[in-house]
C-alpha cells in the first residue's frame, strides 16, 4: 500500500524511458512517497536524448552525464547502480523508484529490499520478469494516465450480439453501473467497457486464494490485507491492467466474490471493506 512517509530516491535509466511518459511516471511516484533525489543517467550528448531537456525542467530532475566508452556496452547502467549505493549508505531515503526496462537492475533492486528499503519499480510490459520479481511494486508505464484521456463519442447501438469472448466469462459480472448524475463535487470516470476489461480465470484464482490466505474462521478477509498478499505474491498486480481503476471495483465484477462493507467504529470515519469467497 502507499506510503505518504517514505522519502524516495528516483533513478531514471533514459535509454529505457520515454520522455512522453515522464509526467504520468512522477504523478504515479508521487502517490508512493515524496521523491527527495531525482537523477536520469544518460549520453547527453546523444541525438536520441534530445527530447528530455524540457521535461526534466519541468520536473525539476538532475540530469547525469555517462558517455558511453565502447560501442554497443551500457555505461548508464553502471554509473544509476553506484549512485543507488552510496545514496543507500547516506541514509537520506527510505525508499527507490527505478524507472527503467533493463533486467541489469534486477540485482540492484534484491540488494536494496535486503538492506530494508522500500522499491518501486517503473517500466515498459515488455520488463523481463526477474526485475519485476525483485521490486516490491511494478508499475507498468502504459496503464499511467489512461482515465485523463477524453472518452470516445457514443456511437449509435446496433442491435448486433455479443462477441463470444464476452460470453465466455462466468467469472465476471458484466454489468455495468449507470452514470454518476449530475451534482456531483468532482466529476467520477465512467467504468471501463466491457471490452477493455481483462479479468481473466488465472488472475481471478490468484485473487480468491489470497482470500483464503488472509481470512477468518468465517471467510472473510479485509480488503488491505487482501491488496498487500496480492502485491507479495505478484508485485506487478494492479488493478488497472485488467481495466479498473481500483482494487475495490475489480473484486465487486468477481461474481464468486462477496463483499461487505462496514462502518469504522474504531475510527467513526468511513468504512471498511471486507471480502471472502463464495461458498
Amino acid at each position: 500500500m502507499p506510503r505518504d512517509d517514505l522519502t524516495l530516491a528516483v533513478l531514471i535509466d533514459a535509454d529505457n524511458t520515454s520522455y512522453q511518459r515522464l509526467k504520468v511516471v512522477m504523478d504515479e511516484i508521487a502517490v508512493y512517497g515524496t521523491p527527495t533525489i531525482k537523477r536520469i543517467y544518460g549520453d547527453w550528448t546523444s541525438t536520441n536524448l534530445t527530447g528530455w531537456k524540457k521535461p526534466l525542467l519541468e520536473h525539476a530532475i538532475t540530469p547525469i552525464q555517462q558517455y558511453a566508452y565502447t560501442t554497443g556496452k551500457n555505461a548508464t547502467d553502471s554509473a544509476m547502480i553506484i549512485d543507488a549505493m552510496d545514496i543507500l549508505y547516506s541514509d537520506k531515503v527510505s525508499g527507490f523508484c527505478l524507472v527503467s526496462s533493463d533486467s541489469d537492475f534486477t540485482r540492484l533492486a534484491i540488494r536494496l529490499r535486503e538492506a530494508g528499503m522500500k522499491v518501486y519499480g517503473l517500466g515498459e510490459k515488455r520488463t523481463p520478469k526477474p526485475f519485476i520479481a525483485a521490486c516490491d511494486k511494478f508499475i507498468y508505464i502504459e496503464i499511467l494516465g489512461k482515465d485523463s484521456k477524453k472518452p470516445p463519442e457514443k456511437q449509435p447501438e446496433k442491435p448486433t450480439e455479443k462477441p463470444k469472448s464476452l460470453r465466455s466469462k462466468p467469472l465476471v459480472k458484466t454489468e455495468v453501473k449507470a452514470p454518476v448524475p449530475a451534482g456531483r463535487d468532482e466529476p467520477v470516470a465512467p467504468p471501463p467497457a466491457d471490452d477493455d476489461r481483462r479479468l481473466t480465470d488465472d488472475i481471478v484464482e490468484v485473487i480468491t486464494t489470497a482470500i483464503d490466505d488472509v481470512a477468518d474462521d468465517d471467510g472473510w478477509a479485509y480488503l488491505g490485507e487482501v491488496g498487500s498478499l496480492l502485491l507479495k505474491k505478484k508485485p506487478d498486480f494492479d488493478s488497472r491492467v485488467y481495466g479498473f481503476k481500483k482494487l475495490t471495483l475489480l473484486i465487486e465484477a468477481i461474481e464468486t466474490v462477496e463483499v461487505d462493507y462496514r462502518q469504522n467504529t474504531i475510527e467513526n470515519n468511513g468504512k471498511l471493506i471486507f471480502i471472502r469467497n463464495k461458498r
